[in-house]
C-alpha cells in the first residue's frame, strides 16, 4: 500500500525513532508499504518517519542510478552494490571512514528542494535486515549518501540542518511555504 509521505513542518521529522527489538507481521508489512511508497515517488530512501512512524526503519534502493555510481564492500572485499538491494536497515548504525566530500541531495518530504550536502564519502554500516539478521558493510558513493541521509531521518536530524545560514535564507522562502502547507494540511497553526 502507498503511504502518504509526511513533508517539512510535520512533528514526526524531528522524532529519534524507537529502536526494533522484532521483526513483527506489523514491522514486515510496513517495509512492504515503505517500498512500494518508495517506489512510487521515485525515491531511492525512506525513512520511517516520513511515513509518520518514529521507528530505527529505512528502505533503499539505489538500482538504476548510473550518474551517481555507489560502491560496496563486503567482508572486506569489493561487491556489486546491486547484490544488497533493495536494502532494509534496522537500528543502523553509521561510522565514517574518510573525510567529507559535497554532493547534491533531494528529499521526499522537501519536494523541488535540492542542494549540495558534504558528507563521508565512505561509511561502515551495522544493521538488521528485514529477516532479523545482522548486517554490516561499508559503501560509497551514492549509497553512503541515501544511507546517511536515512539515518539522519531515523534521528530526527534534516538534511536542512546542514545548510549554512546564508544557504538557509536563499531557501527560507520555499521552507516557509512548505511548513506553512503541511500545518495547514494537519490543521495546525
Amino acid at each position: 500500500m502507498i503511504l502518504p509521505i509526511v513533508t517539512y513542518g510535520h512533528p514526526v521529522l524531528r522524532q529519534k525513532g524507537e529502536r526494533i527489538t522484532q521483526i513483527t507481521p506489523e514491522i514486515t508489512q510496513l517495509i512492504a508499504d515503505m517500498m512500494e511508497t518508495m517506489r512510487d515517488a521515485n525515491g531511492i530512501g525512506l525513512a520511517a518517519q516520513q511515513v509518520g512512524r518514529a521507528l530505527q526503519l529505512t528502505v533503499i534502493d539505489v538500482t538504476g542510478i548510473e550518474d551517481r555510481p555507489s560502491t560496496l564492500e563486503l567482508d572486506g572485499k569489493p561487491a556489486d552494490p546491486l547484490t544488497l538491494m533493495p536494502l532494509v536497515l534496522i537500528n543502523p548504525e553509521v561510522k565514517p571512514l574518510n573525510e567529507p566530500v559535497t554532493g547534491p541531495e533531494g528529499c521526499l518530504s522537501f519536494p523541488e528542494v535540492y542542494f549540495d550536502v558534504q558528507r563521508p564519502e565512505r561509511v561502515s554500516v551495522s544493521a538488521m535486515n528485514e529477516k532479523g539478521e545482522r548486517l554490516a558493510f561499508s559503501c560509497g558513493g551514492l549509497l553512503a549518501r541515501a544511507v546517511q541521509h536515512e539515518t539522519d531521518h531515523l534521528n530526527g536530524v534534516l538534511f536542512i540542518d546542514y545548510l549554512s545560514k546564508s544557504g538557509k535564507s536563499k531557501l527560507k522562502k520555499e521552507l516557509d511555504a512548505l511548513v506553512y502547507q503541511t500545518r495547514r494540511e494537519l490543521g495546525l497553526r
